[in-house]
């Protein structure tokens, strides 16, 4: 039971986080817990198939830098991120209480913090204590990380006529974010390479702070 508690503390804080940063006009709590729920399960589904698949057909398990940037951006940045993606595009932004910029992102992190629960639930049972307070300060603020990003433009998407340019540029930047975090920490075989998986993380911190204000300043609600 406290392992459980670990590894959903993380996921608790920010989602309430954000949802208090939601200043003007607050989200309906069963449609975000909706989202989190897909994130969950129909999320974590998607992103086992195309694991699978891409493991099966391109296996990247060589040591070399090559293998690992594949791995980093391709099995496990686009797969995952393209999985809450298509939550976000295909369930949320259609809806009516999609109706402001900022939704963009209190719906991309109900849908990672979803997808981060379940994960993190594994890694935390299997690896114990360490395990959960390391991915406390890590791999989830990472998952936030990069939901914000997505749901930035997701949600200038919703209110423009370039729908389509805006989509794939948040799906495109979450991609390239949580790849490049994630490629740093696979080629853990250059000494001190490490550094740059927590240097993109920083960058990531800064970016995600300016769009949450941004969204905020043009409410439709203020």
């Amino acid at each position: 039971m406290n392992l459980l508690l670990l590894a959903l503390a993380p996921i608790i804080v920010i989602i309430v986080y954000i949802y208090c940063k939601d200043k003007y006009e607050k989200e309906p709590k069963l449609f975000l817990f909706y989202n989190f729920l897909l994130g969950a399960f129909v999320s974590v589904f998607i992103t086992t198939i195309i694991s699978l698949l891409f493991n099966f057909t391109l296996p990247f398990n060589e040591p070399n830098v090559v293998h690992q940037f594949l791995k980093a951006f391709f099995v496990v940045g686009f797969t995952e991120e393209f999985s809450k993606y298509i939550i976000v595009r295909y369930v949320a932004q259609p809806n009516k209480e999609f109706n402001e910029p900022f939704d963009g992102i209190v719906y991309a992190i109900m849908v990672s913090m979803g997808f981060a629960a379940s994960e993190n639930i594994l890694y935390v049972l299997q690896g114990g204590f360490q395990t959960g307070l390391v991915r406390a300060f890590t791999a989830v603020p990472a998952h936030a990380v990069f939901a914000i990003l997505m749901g930035y433009f997701m949600g200038k998407a919703k209110f423009s006529n370039q729908r389509i340019k805006y989509n794939l540029t948040g799906l495109g930047l979450a991609i390239l974010f949580h790849g490049g975090y994630d490629f740093f920490l696979f080629i853990d075989f250059i000494p001190g390479v490490w550094v740059g998986a927590f240097i993109s993380l920083g960058l990531g911190f800064i970016l995600a702070r300016k769009a949450i204000k941004k969204h905020q300043e043009k409410s439709y609600f203020k």
